[in-house]
């Protein structure tokens, strides 16, 4: 057994191959000396020249039937076990057979293989009598043997296949977790993607209305140019500032600060974001009828505070100098709902003033969803309208 045990790694599995050179060699070569012994052992006690000549034969076969033994199991084992019924010099290797069956095969052909062997033995012992030991006793050591080593044998092929099915989990588990890195590294990407979106959009855009002022009204008194060039420069400087930040906001969100130890907006900086849209020629109505907006929860404030950022840059992009009206109602133990109405321009522009993507309101709605909410935009009654209701635990 443990020579079988010691063999390399292409051996060790349920059905082995054929086993490498120095294997089969190794093998060859412990159960010839085992053999030799066995020999030199009966010699003494059967002196006759026929029976000499007799386990000579049969310990040489023997001993050839080894690299078979190897790469048949069965087959080796069961020209052993014929072998082993004429000379005790046999028994070494047609032993090691029926372990080494028992190690790579179905636990009924084992034990097939060691009634085969018993029945040999129990021809042996009635041609061959061993001294001192009655027949009787003789049938039952070997049972006893036979059965040790089914049993060995099983155990090992058990703890190989426990081996074998742990080295496969382990696989499937790092498979498992490279599958879940990468998509957690999508999952950030387009997280990333939504937050930027939300928050550059609405900076740039200010932005570009202060500018776009700059541009069509060369005519404006000094003290006016001068503030729109320094709002200007601040919302820039405030849009490279959120920039560096957002990355690191996404990675401290459940902190609800960024990176600089800045809180993140929630629904009480709402009347701050409505005062920069004013600021930038906006015409916003804000109706806040919240009964204690401190209770929302921060997630759910901060998802509130982009629904209404989102909303109003849209409407400063596709339809500027239209009023905006924005309503919040709610309370803990119902929903918040968030209702924003523009009427529609009377004429369209050809582009709008900052292009987009396309992918605001997909990415605003995808996030919405994710704080248990649902979000609905349309167009009705010459206005656009955009709804979002968010839960508001008690």
């Amino acid at each position: 057994m443990n020579l079988v045990e010691c063999a390399p790694a292409e051996v060790m599995s349920p059905r082995p191959g054929a086993p490498g050179r120095v294997v089969t060699v190794a093998v060859t070569i412990a159960m010839t000396a085992m053999t030799a012994l066995a020999f030199w052992g009966h010699s003494d006690a059967h002196g006759t020249t026929t029976v000499l000549l007799l386990d000579l034969v049969v310990g040489t076969a023997a001993c050839a039937l080894m690299p078979v033994l190897l790469r048949r199991p069965v087959t080796g084992v069961l020209a052993l076990t014929v072998l082993a019924a004429l000379s005790p010099v046999a028994t070494p290797t047609a032993t090691f057979g029926a372990s080494y069956v028992a190690r790579w095969r179905r636990f009924p052909v084992a034990v097939a293989v060691a009634a085969a062997g018993v029945a040999a033995h129990a021809i042996q012992g009635v041609s061959r009598p061993q001294g001192g030991l009655s027949f009787g006793w003789w049938v039952f050591v070997v049972v006893v043997a036979y059965a040790g080593l089914i049993g060995w044998g099983a155990l090992g092929q058990a703890r190989h296949s426990l081996i074998v099915s742990l080295r496969e989990r382990a696989h499937r588990a790092e498979a498992e977790q490279g599958r879940r890195v990468a998509e957690a590294r999508v999952a950030e990407r387009a997280q990333i993607a939504r937050e930027m979106h939300d928050v550059l959009a609405h900076r740039l855009s200010l932005v570009a209305t202060y500018a776009g002022a700059l541009e069509y009204r060369p005519d404006a008194s000094p003290e006016k140019l001068s503030r729109a060039a320094g709002v200007v420069r601040a919302g820039v400087h405030q849009a490279l500032d959120e920039l560096r930040a957002v990355i690191s906001l996404l990675r401290d969100d459940d902190q609800g600060t960024a990176a600089d130890g800045r809180p993140q907006p929630v629904l009480a900086d709402l009347p701050r974001l409505v005062g920069e849209s004013l600021d930038a020629g906006m015409r916003v109505r804000l109706d806040d009828r919240t009964a204690d907006p401190e209770a929302l929860p921060t997630t759910t404030g901060r998802t509130a505070y982009r629904v209404v950022q989102e909303g109003l840059t849209n409407a400063r992009k596709h339809a500027p100098g239209v009023p905006v009206e924005v309503t919040l109602d709610g309370r803990p133990g119902a929903e918040l709902v968030i209702d924003l109405r523009n009427p529609l321009p009377d004429e369209p522009s050809a582009a709008p003033l900052i292009p987009g993507s396309g992918t605001g309101l997909i990415g605003l709605t995808e996030r919405v969803r994710l704080a248990g909410g649902r979000l609905d935009h349309e167009i009705t009654s010459g206005e656009f309208r955009l709804r979002a209701s968010l839960p508001w635990p008690a």
